[in-house]
Parts: C-alpha cells; structure tokens; sequence
C-alpha cells in the first residue's frame, strides 16, 4: 500500500508512467481531459481522454479512473465496510485465477487507511452501464449469469481462500440481523408507500426471523461472491449475439453463497413476469456450465433449491445500503425499483418458508 494520487494528481507524467510500466515503453502522455462519468453511491468515476505522442500503436487513447466519493457520509460508510480496499485485493490479488469477463487494470493501490485509494481500467466503450431502473432483455440477464461461472467455479468451496476472506467478528456485516433490523424503520418511512402491502409485508417480516437465510451464517457450498451484481455494475455490450458482459465494481467482494448473485441479477434486472417466463431455462444452462467447469456435487435439485434461498440476498443490498449513501432521486427510484423486484421474487417462490 502506498498514497494513491487524487484526482488532481493525475496528470500527463503520472500517466505515462503508468503506460509504461504496463508494457508501452516508447509513449508519452502529452495532454488529459477528466471528466465525471456514471452515478456511484460510494465512488466517482472519471473518463480520461488522452493525447499521445511517441510510439503510440495498441496505446489506449482513452482510461477510466475510479476514485472515493466526494460525499463525506457515503465515504465513510464505505471506509467501515473496507470496500475500497477489498475492490484494490481483488483486482490486485484474486483476478488473475478467475475466468469471469473484466477490464484491464492498469493501475491498482489502496492507502493504508482504506480512506484512498485509485483503480485505473481500460475504457470498456462501446460498452455501456446498465441501467438498473430501465431493467435488461433475457439474453443480456443469461449472459450476465453465466459469466458468473468464471468467478465461481475456479473458487468453489475453496476453505484457503474463505480463511484468506474472512469478515471480522467485529466487522460492520458481523451482526446482519440487528443491521438490518437498525436500518429498517428508515427504509419503510422512505419507501414504503411506494410498495405493495405484500411487498412491504415480506421486507418487514424478514427482520423478525433472525434465522432468516439472509442472517444465516455462509455454509456450502460457497465460493467468491461479488455482492452487488446488478445492471448498474455490469458493462453490456448488445452490439455481438450474444451480448458481451464485462463485471465492474467489486467493492462488495466476499465469500457466499453462489446463488446470491444469480439472484440479484436475474429478480433485480428483469420484470416478474420475464423472470418468471426466463428463470428456469437460464437456470439449467448455468448449472450444466458450471458442472462443465468442473463443480462436482451439486445437482439440480440443490441448485433450484439455493436460488430460492438466495431470493433474500437483495433485501440487505436494498435496505442497508439506500440508508448509508447520500440520497438522491435517482437513488430513491433505484432503491424502490430493487425492493419491488426482490420482494416479488421471494413471494413468487414462495420463499418465506425458509423463515421457519
């Protein structure tokens, strides 16, 4: 770890340097345009156009910089949870195994305070953020879920890596259940005429049953779970058939529940009703996957099974987090967008049999 530059610093000379540490030997960076990009709760995004000189053939004409929020509450929200140190390790320490689609990173380092940290990538374009709110097509929902066999099978039940991961006793998720519980009557009094009784009715009831799936410790089988896996995070590229997938944002990297992210991204990026119709067929395709890749002991029965328990898995994302970054508008919709979806997932398969 050392002192990542700030926006401010990152000028021509720190960029060549960069470049040519990465491979580029003969280039130059002779001039930079930043500008904001995309609406993170919990970083900025800065777009690069670079001018070049020098031997410039396979030299990018253009980078993303991710750095911490300019909000004082979102960034120390974010400093309690390490998630700007935990984004750093993965790219820096764990990418290299994984098979799963991801820019390329040419610059990676945290402060030993968590506080600073900058992630320099590749600009992904033509490729484009999903949009979380507008929701996607079945085909970019499957390949979305099936690039997650590149993250989970290179570490299934992998104990090296869970001791590598583990949460502190003393950490801000160690209690889930009286965080949730916490966060909740402020979740309610914000969103909660925007839902359906039903809907709302299963949010709070969740926090009753501290056994819970969502409160329940990690168990089998497990694996690297990205924790955030939404449209918002994913790059799409709908241009090829099928859509090319790129996964961003792993400030929320921990070892879970496989299941979870698939049911993130499928109950949060489709409609009920084009979940229900697409859920079983790109269900079956990510499980032959993922035996292909390897994964032995998991069968069908199993699979269906962790992905009605793993329905829960938004209901933390959505209640925690919409209480702990700045409030904003599209925020606000975002956020109840999420609770309709995943409240409507967990009630469409019946999943609060899992609170007994």
């Amino acid at each position: 770890m050392s002192n990542p530059p700030a926006a401010k610093d990152i000028n021509p000379q720190w960029l060549t340097a960069q470049l040519r540490a990465c491979g580029h030997a003969g280039v130059e960076v002779t001039q930079v345009i930043a500008s904001r990009i995309g609406t993170g709760q919990v970083g900025i995004c800065l777009l690069l156009e670079l001018t070049l000189a020098g031997q410039t053939q396979g030299v990018p004409t253009s980078l993303v910089a991710k750095l911490p929020s300019e909000d004082e509450l979102s960034k120390t929200s974010a400093v309690a949870m390490g998630i700007y140190e935990r984004e750093v390790v993965f790219y820096r320490d764990l990418a290299p195994r994984l098979h799963i689609a991801l820019p390329k990173i040419y610059y990676c380092d945290v402060a030993a305070n968590g506080a600073d940290f900058l992630i320099l990538m590749e600009n992904l374009a033509p490729a484009i953020p999903g949009d979380q709110l507008v929701g996607c097509s079945p085909e970019v929902a499957r390949a979305a879920v099936l690039e997650l066999v590149g993250l989970q099978a290179p570490t299934w039940n992998d104990r090296a890596l869970a001791e590598r991961l583990v949460e502190p006793a003393d950490g801000f998720f160690s209690d889930m259940h009286a965080l949730y519980n916490e966060m909740l009557p402020g979740f309610v009094e914000r969103y909660g005429s925007r839902l359906s009784k039903d809907e709302l009715g299963i949010i709070q009831n969740l926090g009753a049953h501290k056994n819970a799936p969502l409160f329940q410790a990690t168990g089998v089988p497990f694996c690297l779970e990205h924790r955030d896996y939404r449209l918002d995070n994913l790059m799409i590229d709908e241009s090829s058939s099928p859509p090319k997938v790129v996964v961003v944002d792993w400030q929320g990297l921990r070892i879970g529940r496989p299941l979870n992210d698939v049911a993130l991204c499928l109950a949060g990026g489709l409609q009920p009703q084009q979940r229900a119709a697409a859920e079983d067929g790109i269900l079956r395709e990510y499980h032959r996957r993922l035996l292909a890749a390897g994964v032995q002991d998991f069968s069908w029965e199993a699979c269906w099974h962790e992905y009605r328990r793993a329905s829960f898995a938004g209901f933390g994302l959505t209640i925690i987090s919409s209480m702990l970054v700045v409030q904003t508008p599209r925020g606000d919709d975002m956020f109840t967008a999420m609770a309709q979806r995943y409240s409507r997932h967990a009630l469409d398969l019946a999943a609060d049999e899992f609170f007994s």
